[in-house]
């Protein structure tokens, strides 16, 4: 059966889910909309009796998509090897909102698709979407990471996967099962208890950056804790990462200490408990955490001003 019914509405509708899966696939939202856009892009190009031959453009755009994705990814290490500093992910606003379990031929979410529209909006915030998850998918191959992806998160069958990376099911299976014991062996699921418990870390986190207390800041560390800062050679920070407890603590009140009219904010970052420093209305820096047994273990902070622009309209 052809798609001569198909209507402009329920192709541009795909736009939300073709979001969702680039935004995971390459951890930054502008990238994503580039990946998508490109995907459009060749389905408007093809002629009207080609279009009505695809069953499932949906199907067909996500399959696309993951191709553009795959050479993205491809070239991304080199890329980033001319990073000034560590490279992060790009954070978003938003809180979590359970997971995608939905297969990719059937959308999670409709949207209508406006020239205006902003994909941030468009990005469903779940346990894919934590920094410490995406932080896990940069350490994937990228065959790796667009076979776990599609598949473990997006239900995506191996069958139509195989099509995006030109590999047989069987090797694309493997490719998952590989990124999936990376993840398994990086960090357990985020349980509601567990964001609950990360909620009151991260505030007392907050109060003592705040009061510039590195004896509270030290004890709310793991001894052994890592921040990473991402400035993209733009904003001022430290270009390795900083690690133990001590170290951090000190780093961090000695930036307080330079800007004394940074505000810090309690705001959801990728779905769990963050902060936001802002200064005289300007978000300045916007700081993830992975925490356990109620200590911090990770924070990662961008600084870079071109991966925080979602948040200018966040409020």
């Amino acid at each position: 059966m052809g798609t001569a019914g198909t209507s402009t509405d329920e192709v541009t509708g795909e736009r939300r889910q073709l979001i969702n899966v680039a935004y995971r696939l390459l951890g930054s939202l502008a990238e994503a909309e580039d990946a998508v856009q490109e995907a459009y892009a060749r389905w408007y190009a093809l002629p009207r009796s080609r279009q009505e031959e695809i069953v499932f453009p949906g199907a067909w755009l996500t399959t696309v998509t993951g191709r553009v994705c795959l050479d993205l990814l491809g070239s991304a290490r080199a890329r980033r090897e001319r990073y000034v500093g560590a490279w992060l992910p790009e954070p978003l606003p938003g809180s979590l909102a359970g997971p995608l379990s939905e297969p990719l031929s059937e959308p999670l979410h409709r949207a209508p698709h406006g020239r205006g529209a902003d994909p941030a909006d468009q990005v469903v915030m779940d346990e894919s979407v934590t920094m410490a998850f995406l932080v896990v998918l940069e350490s994937m191959t990228p065959a790796e990471r667009v076979a776990f992806v599609l598949h473990d998160v997006f239900r995506y069958p191996f069958a139509e996967i195989a099509g995006v990376l030109g590999r047989t099911p069987a090797a694309c299976k493997q490719l998952a099962a590989s990124g999936r014991r990376r993840v398994a062996a990086a960090r357990a699921p985020m349980t509601a208890a567990g964001q609950a418990g990360q909620a009151s870390v991260v505030r007392r986190v907050k109060q003592a950056w705040e009061t510039k207390d590195v004896a509270a800041l030290v004890e709310l560390l793991d001894p052994a804790a890592v921040m990473t800062a991402d400035g993209g050679g733009i904003a001022g920070t430290a270009l390795r990462p900083i690690e133990g407890a001590a170290r951090i603590a000190q780093y961090m009140v000695a930036i307080a200490g330079k800007a004394p009219e940074l505000e810090l904010l309690e705001r959801p970052v990728n779905g769990v408990p963050g902060l936001v420093a802002r200064s005289a209305g300007v978000v300045m820096a916007v700081a993830s955490f992975d925490v356990a047994d109620g200590r911090v273990t990770r924070i990662w902070a961008v600084r870079n001003p071109e991966k925080l622009r979602p948040w200018a309209r966040a409020g």
